[in-house]
């Protein structure tokens, strides 16, 4: 071991030896004949609620407690925790998901004509766009992964899989919550909700939740601390349940965010090679020099009516939702003041308003004495889309400014109709068969015009500008079949086939007409996988396994071309293999420790582009080995009740673009978290102090270089964060 990695090995050990110190302790207070059953986490994986361990899917499943046991706040922290699944950030806001290897370009999630290839549902509600707030803002029940393609039961745009937030349904039993953070970089967090009984047949809960921070960055130009956060969130659901037939849930959801920006910094180590814009930029990699902060504002409103009827067919769910989302951004990302004759100011700047209608129809029944069930099901999306962006460019000499801007309209419709059908052929063996047909169509006007300046040249080489107009239809078959086992009460493996689709698309920020107008196509994906899902020692332990092999087809590859633009195509084929496993370990009623790992294999079979073969390549964002590690356990002090936890994650190297030029690598990286948690005698109070990131690891969050220029713009992953909590539950 490399003596400079001393430290952070004796913080784990650190963290870690008290809890593992009490192991043996806490083991021998067990009395040899008692068994204690341990529930697992129910899920809605298949569209209905199963335990986890009965799911034939790869899925790591959150319940609330262990988001909050495990400081999980946000998508990057969930990602820690879940083999397979990375999270990168152009900005604080447009996260970037891949998972096992499928994963979306920033080019293309940014622009209104792109989709991200793995999804969000809150609620059984498709988050197209403008993202999600943090995690612990919401009342969740669990959040859930599911991992490979989910094109049945799911469909829209599931191709590498989904991430699916369940909040608490309202409820007949009264209750009350409130939190309080406080952390470095004067964080202050107050959150409180609510459930209210209205009636025997009528139920409340509200909640709202304000989270401020200081800025992780300086930026040494304005002296002001930049990539700060200020948001609010609003909750409320009404349930109406008439009769044992029926049960009505609307929900709705706001949320205000106004924050500056997040200016790029600007690497300027030896490894990049530093650029001319490196010339007098400090080389604190948390201090930026940009000549404005830029800004960060969005609004989401979301509305959604579930309706649940046990009628004589089975149980029918409508499901209708609403969801608007207005942003705002300006981000300076190619910048330098401070030696302002030998360099360019860049600024992207732009607004999005995105509206999203769906609707959703269910059928789930049973026959055949149990012996079969299904689901029957039809989807309805309608989006429209209008982003406005744009990019200033100063130019030194001669002193002059260029403005170009990219107003996209898009018009986007999706239907679809689905099934899937469960069989036990015998009292141990389960065929599963179910298929969904999607009929897409998007269309849009996109224009580019410079209004001043040299600026950004649309078309290449000329000042003219354009304004076209795109269309284009999509129609996908995506089945899925599978089979599992019940070996015995606690084991069962499964075996499945599925395809997922990801819809094609536009480009948006096009250098030509013909680019702007040209669509580029969908993605397919098929699955092959085999996984057992297991528990052993009196269920004292949890182990789960998959190992799964992807053909991926007609990759939607985004290419930046300096001073121009960002050109998609379909220039890729890929194979992924892979083995996932999780665990969860309970010595003894009070300790537990659990954890996964995952090995990816995911490189391009075929990918040529005018003059680069990168076939051969690793696909971008997808480490070969990941792991995780947590353990905690629970003792008294004195009168009161303690739980202390450690969590461990390391991520090998990856790349953030598939040419995988070494200027763009994800190097290695690890995180450490802790929690320690009291809680008084007979008390609805609970005191933690927690920490993240606790060897404070510079982790990027995606990487743009420049390679004329030899210039590097990184956005970082928060650095280490500390801080109290104080809640009181009723």
């Amino acid at each position: 071991m490399n003596t400079d990695d001393l430290p952070r090995w004796l913080l784990v050990a650190a963290l870690t030896a008290p809890i593992l110190g009490a192991l043996p302790a806490a083991a021998q207070s067990e009395q040899a004949d008692e068994v204690r059953t341990y529930d697992t986490v129910v899920v809605t994986a298949q569209r209905r609620e199963e335990s986890l361990q009965d799911v034939p899917v790869a899925v790591t499943a959150f319940s609330a407690d262990q988001l909050e046991k495990n400081s999980i706040e946000t998508v990057q922290d969930l990602a820690l925790r879940t083999p397979g699944l990375t999270v990168g950030a152009a900005d604080p806001i447009n996260n970037n998901f891949a998972l096992r290897g499928i994963g979306t370009a920033n080019g293309i999630s940014q622009s209104a004509g792109g989709d991200q290839s793995v999804v969000v549902f809150v609620d059984g509600v498709y988050a197209g766009r403008g993202g999600t707030v943090d995690l612990d803002v919401l009342d969740l029940e669990r959040v859930e992964v599911l991992r490979g393609p989910q094109g049945t039961l799911f469909g829209k745009n599931a191709i590498g899989g989904l991430i699916q937030y369940v909040s608490r349904k309202p409820s007949d039993e009264e209750s009350f919550f409130a939190k309080a953070t406080a952390g470095n970089y004067n964080k202050v967090d107050l959150s409180t909700r609510a459930n209210l009984p209205l009636s025997d047949k009528l139920f409340l809960a509200i909640g709202i939740a304000n989270k401020q921070r200081d800025g992780y960055e300086l930026n040494q130009t304005t002296g002001n601390r930049v990539n700060d956060q200020n948001i609010t969130t609003a909750r409320a659901a009404l349930r109406f349940v008439p009769n044992d037939e029926l049960d009505i849930v609307l929900r709705s959801d706001f949320s205000w965010q106004d924050q500056l920006g997040n200016p790029r910094t600007n690497n300027c180590d030896e490894t990049f090679n530093g650029g001319v814009h490196c010339v007098g930029v400090n080389p604190d990699p948390r201090v930026v020099n940009a000549y404005i902060d830029g800004y960060i504002i969005r609004n989401i409103q979301s509305y959604s009516a579930e309706v649940n009827w046990e009628s004589g067919f089975g149980t029918v769910t409508s499901l209708t939702a609403l969801r608007d989302v207005d942003y705002k951004f300006r981000t300076p990302f190619f910048s330098n003041p401070v030696n302002p004759p030998t360099q360019i100011e860049s600024t992207d700047f732009g607004k999005e308003e995105a509206t999203q209608f769906s609707q959703e129809l269910r059928l789930a029944f049973d026959a055949f004495d149990t012996r079969l069930q299904g689901q029957l099901g039809v989807y309805y999306l309608d989006e429209q889309i209008d982003r406005r962006q744009g990019q200033i460019q100063d130019f030194p000499v001669p002193s002059v400014t260029g403005i170009a801007i990219y107003p996209q309209s898009i018009s986007a419709s999706s239907f679809a109709v689905f099934g899937q059908f469960d069989y036990a052929l015998t009292d141990k063996l389960t065929a599963t068969a179910g298929a969904r047909m999607t009929w897409e169509e998007k269309k849009g006007d996109f224009q580019a015009e410079r209004l001043q300046g040299p600026g950004i040249p649309p078309p290449l080489g000329s000042a003219a500008g354009y304004d076209v107009t795109g269309s284009e239809e999509w129609e996908a078959f995506t089945p899925r079949v599978a089979l599992n086992w019940d070996a015995s009460e606690t084991m069962m493996f499964y075996a499945s086939a599925a395809r997922g689709y990801k819809s094609g698309g536009f480009q948006g920020l096009a250098g030509t007409a013909a680019g702007a107008s040209t669509p580029y196509d969908p993605e397919f994906a098929w699955n092959y996988e085999i996984g057992a899902k297991t528990e052993w020692l009196d269920r004292r332990l949890t182990l789960n396994a998959a190992i799964f092999k992807t053909d991926y087809e007609d990759l939607q590859i985004s290419q930046l071309i300096p001073l121009c633009c960002v050109v998609v195509t379909n220039a890729a084929k890929a194979e992924i293999t892979g083995v996932e496993i999780e665990f969860i370990g309970r010595p003894s009623d009070n300790f537990q420790v659990d954890g996964s790992y995952s090995y990816l294999d995911a490189e391009f079979t075929e990918y040529l582009v005018p003059g680069s073969d990168y076939t051969g390549n690793q696909l971008p964002r997808a480490p070969e080995n990941k792991f995780n590690i947590g353990a905690q356990f629970e003792f008294p002090i004195g009168t009161w009740q303690a739980l202390a936890r450690a969590d461990y994650s390391w991520a090998d190297d990856a790349y953030f673009e598939a040419s995988n030029v070494p200027q763009q690598i994800w190097a290695a990286h690890e995180n450490i978290d802790a929690r320690l948690t009291l809680t008084p005698p007979d008390s609805p109070w609970e005191f933690a102090v927690w920490g993240k990131n606790l060897t404070d690891e510079l982790t990027p969050t995606y990487v743009t270089y420049f390679g004329p220029y030899r210039q590097t713009l990184v956005p970082y992953a928060p650095p280490k964060t500390y801080g109290v909590s104080l809640s009181y539950t009723y």
